[in-house]
């Protein structure tokens, strides 16, 4: 059994970090998706790939898998440059504005 162990993204619709600090485990699909041909919905005859498995760091993941003979592979997180601008959004109603703002 393969898996990969990862920490999730944030969701790109929104600006807030929530579900991005655990890490994650999931299986890799064992068998491929078909599609049925009355309805056309996507299906798998694989239930692993239906676990996502959620811990509190990545050794508590790696000892899981470890302890469960799973194959898993580490993707370690990219960190993300910090998106702040000197004022802020504030700064667009302050009283003490150099310059007149207008719509």
């Amino acid at each position: 059994m393969r898996a990969r162990i990862y920490k999730p993204a944030r969701n790109a619709m929104t600006s807030g970090m929530a579900k991005t600090r655990s890490w994650v485990l999931d299986y890799a699909p064992a068998t491929s998706r078909d599609v049925d041909p009355l309805m056309g919905w996507t299906s798998s005859d694989d239930m692993q790939s239906q676990v996502r498995l959620r811990f509190s760091s990545k050794e508590a993941a790696l000892d899981y898998a470890e302890a469960h003979g799973i194959d898993a592979v580490v993707i370690e997180p990219r960190s993300r440059k910090q998106n702040i601008r000197p004022g802020g959004y504030a700064e667009n109603f302050s009283t003490d504005r150099r310059t007149v703002w207008t719509h």
